[in-house]
C-alpha cells in the first residue's frame, strides 16, 4: 500500500527544494520554509508530494499576495511589497493557505517604547466619527470605538470587524469584559448596559436602586472597571449621590455596594476613574473637579470585599510635597508596578507614589537629570497622565512625552524600598505637527500600541514603535 501512495516515499530533508506555480508564477523554497506554516496549513500538505516528482504543484490563487506570504514564512516580517494590499486581502489568502496565525504574529507591532512612538494611523468610524468613548484590548491591540450611540469593532490588524446600535444616544464610558462582550454607560441615561458586540445585542442591565431614597433616581455611570471575576461601576445620582456596584460576571446581577457617599463635597464626589489592582485586589477610584479657586482632586483605595476605604487623600494639601493650592489634573495607577501618578494643574510637575507605602503625605516629585528636557511651560488644565506597560505617558494640550523607568542606577533594594526623583527619565514623544492636531483628551494602552483621543478631532489615533527601535549602530 505505500508504494502505491504517490505521497509515501523517501524522506524530506528540510533543505529540499520545492517548486509552486502560484496563478501562472513559479515559486522555489525549500521545504522547511512551507512547513514552518504549521502542520495543519495547506502548505504544509504539499510538501509531502515525492521527491522525484518534478511537476510544480499548479495553485490557483494570487502570486502577487503569495509572495508576500512566502516572505513572511521566511522572516517573520511583513515585506515593503505588502503595502500595495490591504490587510483583508492579505489575511483571506492567509485564511486560504492555513497560515493565518503566522501573518497576525507578522503583523503585530514590536514592543511599544514611548520614546520611538509616532502616529502610524488614525481610524475614523464611517458615521458619527467623533468618538465619546474607547477601549483597547489588552493582549491583542485591537480597539472598540463608541461614537454617539453605535460601538464599532476592529480586529488586532486595527480592520473594521463590524458596528452595532446601542439603545444609548451618547456612549461616554465602554469596558470590554470579554473578547465580544462590552460593559458602556452614559451620563445621559441610566444603568450599566452589556452589550454581545459580535452578535449586535443587548444582554443585561445593571441599576442602582434604593426604594427607602427617592433621590436614588435613574443613576448615570460615571467609570467602569473590571476583574475576573466583577464589574464595578461608579453611579451617581443628579442630587450627587453616588456609589460603586460590584456586579457578578457569571450572572450579571448586583452583589454589592461600596462607597456609597453625598456627593456633597470634593471629598465625596463620584468616581471618575476606576481601576481594579490584581496585585492587591483593591479598587483605585479618583474624582477631579474645577472651580473658580482651580482644580480639586480625590484618591480613594477601596476594598470591595469589606467596602471600606483603604487609604484615601484630597488636594490641594498642606505641606511641601503635597505643593499647596497645586492640585493635579489627573492621577493614574500603574496597577503591575503598585505605583500611583499624577500631574499637576499648575506647575505641571509629575508626583509618583509608592501603594506599598502610603500615608499622609506619599509623593515624590520627577525630575529631569538633563537641563535641556525640563518641562517650563507650566501646568496645562487639560493635562491627561496614562501608565502602560511601565511606561507614563503625559499629554499637556496637544504635546505628548513619556518617562521612563531608569533601570542601571538602581539597585535591587532600591526599587523595593522606595521610589526615587530619579527613578524616571522624561523624553518628548510628539512632533510640531502632532502638538496641532487638538488637545489629548484620553490615552489608553492596548497590546503594543497607544490609543489617543483629542477633543472636537474625529477618530482614534494609533500609535505606534519603529522596527528599529532600540537598535544599537554597529558602524
Amino acid at each position: 500500500m505505500e508504494d502505491g501512495n504517490p505521497y509515501f516515499g523517501a524522506a524530506h530533508r528540510p533543505h529540499d527544494r520545492i517548486k509552486l506555480n502560484v496563478g501562472g508564477k513559479l515559486f522555489e523554497t525549500t521545504i522547511s520554509t512551507i512547513r514552518s506554516g504549521g502542520p495543519d496549513s495547506l502548505l504544509q500538505a504539499l510538501s509531502a508530494r515525492p521527491i522525484d516528482d518534478s511537476n510544480p504543484v499548479f495553485i490557483d490563487r494570487d502570486p502577487e499576495i503569495f509572495s508576500v506570504l512566502l516572505s513572511v514564512l521566511r522572516t517573520n516580517r511583513i515585506p515593503s511589497t505588502a503595502r500595495r494590499f490591504s490587510k483583508q486581502e492579505l489575511t483571506d489568502e492567509a485564511l486560504y493557505y492555513g497560515i493565518e496565525s503566522r501573518l497576525k504574529s507578522a503583523m503585530l507591532p514590536p514592543p511599544l517604547s514611548g520614546i520611538d512612538a509616532s502616529v502610524v494611523a488614525t481610524i475614523r468610524p464611517a458615521s458619527d466619527g467623533l468618538p465619546s468613548a474607547f477601549t483597547a484590548g489588552a493582549g491583542d491591540g485591537s480597539l472598540w470605538i463608541a461614537h454617539g450611540g453605535q460601538i464599532s469593532a476592529y480586529d488586532c490588524n486595527l480592520a473594521h470587524a463590524g458596528t452595532i446600535r446601542t439603545h444609548i444616544n451618547d456612549i461616554t464610558s465602554i469596558r470590554r469584559l470579554w473578547p465580544d462582550v462590552a460593559a458602556v454607560g452614559s451620563d445621559t441615561a441610566a444603568g450599566l448596559h452589556i452589550y454581545d458586540i459580535s452578535g449586535g445585542r443587548h444582554v443585561a442591565s445593571a441599576h442602582w436602586t434604593d426604594p427607602s431614597d427617592p433621590r436614588i433616581y435613574k443613576a448615570l455611570v460615571s467609570a467602569i472597571a473590571d476583574s475576573p471575576n466583577s464589574v464595578y461601576a461608579s453611579f451617581y445620582c443628579r442630587h450627587k449621590e453616588n456609589c460603586i456596584l460590584v456586579i457578578d460576571k457569571s450572572t450579571l446581577q448586583v452583589v454589592s455596594e461600596i462607597g456609597r457617599q453625598s456627593g456633597n463635597s470634593m471629598k465625596t464626589m463620584g468616581a471618575g476613574k476606576l481601576t481594579y489592582m490584581p496585585s492587591s485586589s483593591l479598587i483605585f477610584a479618583s474624582a477631579v473637579t474645577s472651580g473658580a479657586f482651580g482644580y480639586s482632586g480625590c484618591i480613594r483605595l477601596w476594598d470591595p470585599r469589606s467596602g471600606e476605604v483603604v487609604w484615601e487623600t484630597t488636594e490641594p494639601g498642606s505641606g511641601r510635597s503635597c505643593r499647596f493650592g497645586d492640585s493635579f489634573a489627573d492621577v493614574d495607577v500603574d496597577a503591575d508596578e503598585s505605583t500611583m501618578f499624577k500631574v499637576c494643574s499648575k506647575s505641571g510637575d509629575v508626583g509618583m507614589a509608592d501603594l506599598r507605602k502610603l500615608g499622609e503625605d506619599p509623593w515624590v516629585y520627577l525630575r529631569d537629570n538633563n537641563p535641556s528636557m525640563a518641562h517650563k511651560g507650566g501646568g496645562d488644565s487639560s493635562s491627561v497622565i496614562h501608565c502602560y506597560r511601565k511606561q507614563v505617558f503625559v499629554a499637556r494640550g496637544g504635546g505628548l512625552e513619556v518617562w521612563s523607568q531608569v533601570e542601571d542606577k538602581e539597585t535591587e533594594e532600591e526599587r523595593e524600598n522606595m521610589v526615587s526623583e530619579g527613578s524616571y527619565r522624561r523624553n518628548y514623544v510628539d512632533k510640531l505637527d502632532d502638538l496641532e492636531r487638538g488637545t489629548i483628551t484620553k490615552m489608553e494602552g492596548g497590546g503594543d500600541r497607544l490609543f489617543i483621543s483629542r477633543e472636537d478631532v474625529e477618530g482614534i489615533e494609533v500609535w505606534e514603535s519603529s522596527n528599529f527601535s532600540g537598535a544599537v549602530s554597529v558602524l
